[in-house]
């Protein structure tokens, strides 16, 4: 066996620094040498399933000599789940197996066939011999009133009842010797027959806490209890990936409760550590270049920051005083588009808009989130838009070439004074933008499967995880299964991370670390009860949380029709010794 420390790639040799222009019709990131994949691309899989054969090993770690990565067979698109995100094509599960491992037979033949034909008042009834009898009419004498109709009947359509969510006692109840501990939030909150989105989830102190419709509610981290709720007046329409240091935020709802043609504008600060309701305040349009259709936001430091359509400003979380307006770059040129907050306060512009997308390109700047002064610019090459932030500190984002749009993208990393440090191409070895999940706009902190350590960003996906060195570009390790769908949590110490492995239709998820020497380093952290298995798949890895040992898992979104009901909030940990 080949070292296990050792990468799964050929290395490469050093990329030149600096951008190598290509030909006119093909303008590239600065950095980059674009390649085509090395592998046929891979139909995008339903989050949590993914064929496999049954003879091979969970994690494998192929042979230097061969493809890291061979493509399933191709699938068949299923009805598209309402809380998978944009992007994703589900796709059928396998053909469904008798008891004793025939294929079921299809439908029409394996129901009974009634042909009703009335003459002389005799009904006949034939059947399709899948008894194993013969087909033989069989006659009836049925009389018929001469004249009268005889009334049609038509079935009753049956009353969809509630879905049936297992307890948290339940679960637990039928945990095996290993796994983890777990509690579920059933909500039952009333809520519009429709699909209702649900928003970042913050945990402070002891509790986690999660915008949902009309409300801002807190769950204690131990059991799932619930601890507060503030309640809103209008649906919440944005909410910024991370609260201040001392556990403030700030919710943007919406101006009514209709459903269409309302807008984005309201500010409520909600303190997550007391659930207090604080200042609340109306944003300000003066015209089409501020407008609150849709909005994005960002907490960094004690500061807000809002864009609004082509304009953006700046608030005090603590008060929400204004506290400046976040300029144009060249005015009429670059434009402000979305933001990012954490440990720095950065803002993504939009450049030399057009029909022409070959000329358009991307400002990033990190701003003083007290004074607004800008303390660093980087800009894409024409042609190529900054994309999602994975991280700002360090400073680590995708970018994808306009025309081509998420098909065509790299990480690339920033150091100090907003420098190139490294891009990053991760599709030959299979990776795709956002874990599948593509990009659909919003807020530009949401990028599915994805986390970022000191020097390693990892990247996850239907089929395969993986490290990249922030300095080199290269990939440190990687892991590939042919039925788990992987998502990064977090860096674990060196290059090593904490992934989160989706329930499946066969098997419940759980918590894997992975490092540098792939499959042979896997250590199981977390093994989720087999009780819980159809709640966590049916999540679809919507919104994810870990800390302190404890993972929160939630939907994109919940929906009111009964039907259609599934769990809020799900949650594991170690069992406590």
């Amino acid at each position: 066996m080949s070292d296990p420390h050792q990468p799964w790639h050929t290395p490469q040799p050093p990329q030149q620094p600096g951008y190598t222009p290509q030909q006119p019709q093909q303008p590239q990131q600065p950095g980059y040498t674009p390649q085509q994949p090395q592998q046929p691309a891979h139909p995008p899989q339903q989050p949590g399933y993914s064929p496999q054969q049954p003879q091979q090993p969970a994690y494998t770690q192929p042979p230097q000599q061969h493809p890291w990565y061979t493509p399933h067979a191709p699938q068949q698109p299923v009805a598209v789940n309402p809380y998978a995100p944009e992007g994703y094509t589900p796709i059928a599960p396998p053909p469904r197996r008798g008891r004793f491992g025939g294929k079921r037979k299809p439908l029409i033949a394996t129901v009974v066939a009634l042909l009703v034909l009335v003459a002389g008042g005799v009904v006949y009834a034939v059947t399709d011999g899948f008894r194993g009898g013969s087909v033989t009419p069989v006659a009836t004498n049925t009389p018929s009133p001469s004249g009268t109709p005889t009334p049609s009947r038509t079935a009753a359509v049956p009353t969809p009842q509630p879905k049936r969510i297992p307890t948290t006692e339940e679960i637990n109840a039928a945990r095996t010797p290993g796994d983890a501990t777990a509690w579920i939030v059933d909500d039952r909150t009333d809520l519009p027959r429709r699909n209702i989105k649900l928003y970042d989830l913050w945990i402070v102190g002891d509790t986690v806490v999660q915008a949902v419709y009309k409300r801002v509610v807190a769950h204690r981290l131990s059991d799932g209890a619930e601890v507060w709720s503030v309640p809103l007046p209008t649906p919440v329409c944005e909410t910024p990936v991370n609260p201040t240091p001392d556990g403030k935020i700030v919710v943007v709802h919406k101006s009514s409760e209709a459903q269409n043609g309302n807008k984005c504008n309201r500010l409520q600060m909600i303190d997550l550590k007391s659930g207090k309701a604080g200042w609340r305040k109306q944003l300000t349009e003066t015209g089409s270049m501020d407008g609150t259709i849709t909005v994005q936001s960002a907490v960094g430091g004690g500061t807000l920051a809002i864009v609004q359509s082509m304009k953006a400003a700046a608030y005090r979380v603590g008060d929400g005083a204004k506290l400046f307006d976040i300029p144009m770059e060249n005015p009429g040129k670059c434009y402000p588009a979305n933001v990012a907050g954490g440990a720095r306060l950065l803002v993504s512009s939009d450049c030399a808009i057009g029909v022409d997308r070959d000329k358009g390109y991307s400002q990033l700047r990190e701003i003083d989130p007290r004074t607004g002064k800008v303390l660093w610019r980087y800009r894409t090459q024409p042609g190529w838009k900054v994309g999602k932030m994975l991280s700002v500190a360090p400073v680590v984002f995708t970018t994808y070439r306009a025309v081509e749009s998420t098909e065509n993208w790299r990480v690339v990393a920033l150091g100090p004074g907003g420098k190139l440090r490294t891009t990053i191409d991760a599709r030959p070895k299979g990776f795709k933008y956002c874990a599948d999940a593509g990009d659909s706009g919003g807020n530009m902190q949401h990028c599915k499967g994805t986390a970022v350590g000191k020097d390693t960003v990892y990247l996850g996906g239907t089929d395969r995880v993986g490290g990249y060195d922030l300095t080199t570009g290269k990939l440190v390790w990687g892991v590939k299964s042919g039925d788990s769908t992987l998502y990064p949590l977090r860096a674990e110490g060196g290059a090593f991370a904490l992934v989160y492995e989706a329930a499946s239709s066969k098997r419940p998820g759980g918590v894997i670390r992975f490092g540098p020497g792939g499959a042979d380093t896997k250590k199981q952290v977390l093994q989720h009860p087999g009780s819980a298995r159809a709640t966590e798949s049916g999540m679809f890895v919507g919104n994810l949380a870990y800390a302190n040992g404890r993972i929160v898992i939630t939907p994109w979104g919940v929906n009111g029709d009964d039907a259609q009901h599934e769990a809020r909030m799900l949650s594991f940990a170690p069992e406590a010794r």
